[in-house]
């Protein structure tokens, strides 16, 4: 009961980098496209701005982005970690299995992950 309080589970940006590359991992930018625009993205994120996130990532919706399983791990991050966190559980009561924040772009960075512009 009143799982969407739980806190969002954290992933240290370092082993999210690691497994995006390894192809285990899906990871999801929930920023608007304006953010995007100023300071690029990390390299193979899915743009999902979290306004979007029920319609572009919930298993029931026919807009539904082909490639997004419940069944595979997703991580999430925003600019700081905040909306990220929420996007983390909202997956999480969509059924995903495996659902991480790592926190900004900038948590991506530092670990080694690509940005591209």
């Amino acid at each position: 009961m009143f799982s969407f309080l739980k806190p969002a589970r954290r992933l240290g940006a370092a082993e999210a980098v690691a497994r995006v590359r390894a192809g285990e991992m899906t990871l999801i930018d929930i920023r608007d496209g304006a953010e995007i625009a100023a300071t690029g993205r990390a390299a193979g994120a899915l743009h999902v701005p979290l306004a979007a996130l029920r319609m572009k990532c919930d298993p029931a919706s026919p807009e539904c982005l082909p490639g997004l399983s419940t069944e595979k791990a997703v991580a999430l991050y925003c600019a700081s970690g905040a909306r990220s966190a929420m996007a983390a559980r909202m997956l999480t009561a969509m059924g995903y299995r495996e659902v991480y924040n790592i926190g900004g772009l900038h948590h991506w960075q530092a670990a080694g992950g690509a940005v591209t512009r």
